[in-house]
């Protein structure tokens, strides 16, 4: 028969400790692995959203300039781009349409109105960046007739922590634009520049975005005017 050892098999202290050092140390580098990827993760897809917001920005407001352009004369853009006070470099895009009613007086159509304003209520400083849609085709006879006319318009909130937001058209010179556009003759082209990017103060107090982080669209007012292409002649090519 065999004799029993007289000792309980089992770990000993040092051995316990030991390997709840080595777990615990295993489990911190495993969470601290899983936040450093969900961040970059995180930081990837706030990228690309802001990336995908901006594209559909620009997108709808060449929409809303190609329609009501579309549709005939009439049409009147106005334009006007400054600094707010709280130092965020913003726009304003006003494109109205109006017709002319039996008494031959002028009236409003339709207009669309995109403009940024500061963000009083977010905990983070930045833009917000408003829709205004109004106009003859969207007012009920019956119901709005009681309405005052700042009640018809209705600016909704597209997005908020715009950084930069800027309307501007090309001036008369090469690379030149201007921040200012009114009267009844429509600009050759509008340029929209938007950003989401984490902005610098700068010296004279205003909040400033590198030109990589902005999202620039050039969009055409009259994509059906004439082109005039000169081509080279032979003697051209040849430099002679």
């Amino acid at each position: 028969m065999s004799k029993c050892s007289g000792k309980n098999s089992g770990f000993s202290l040092a051995e316990v400790v030991a390997s709840l050092t080595i777990g615990s140390m295993i489990l911190v580098a495993g969470i601290s692995l899983y936040q450093r990827v969900g961040k970059s993760v995180s930081a990837v897809t706030y990228q690309l959203e802001k990336s995908r917001l901006g594209s559909e920005v620009l997108q709808r407001i060449a929409e809303d300039l190609d329609r009501i352009i579309a549709i005939g004369s009439d049409v009147k853009i106005t334009i006007e781009s400054k600094t707010e006070q709280h130092g965020y470099s913003t726009g304003k895009l006003v494109i109205s349409k109006s017709y002319f009613n039996e008494k031959n007086k002028r009236q409003n159509f339709e207009e669309i109105v995109w403009v940024g304003s500061y963000d009083f209520d977010s905990a983070k400083e930045g833009l917000i960046l408003y829709r205004g849609h109004s106009g003859l085709a969207f007012e009920d006879k019956l119901l709005d007739k009681t309405k005052e006319d700042w009640q018809r318009e209705l600016y909704v909130p597209i997005c908020n922590g715009v950084t930069y937001f800027r309307i501007q058209v090309p001036g008369g010179e090469e690379e030149e634009v201007v921040d200012k556009w009114a009267g009844n003759k429509l600009p050759r082209a509008v340029i929209v520049t938007i950003s989401f990017a984490e902005p610098v103060k700068s010296v004279s107090g205003d909040w400033e975005v590198a030109e990589e982080d902005k999202m620039v669209r050039t969009i055409a007012i009259d994509r059906t005017r004439k082109i005039k292409f000169i081509l080279p002649t032979m003697k051209d090519k040849l430099g002679r």
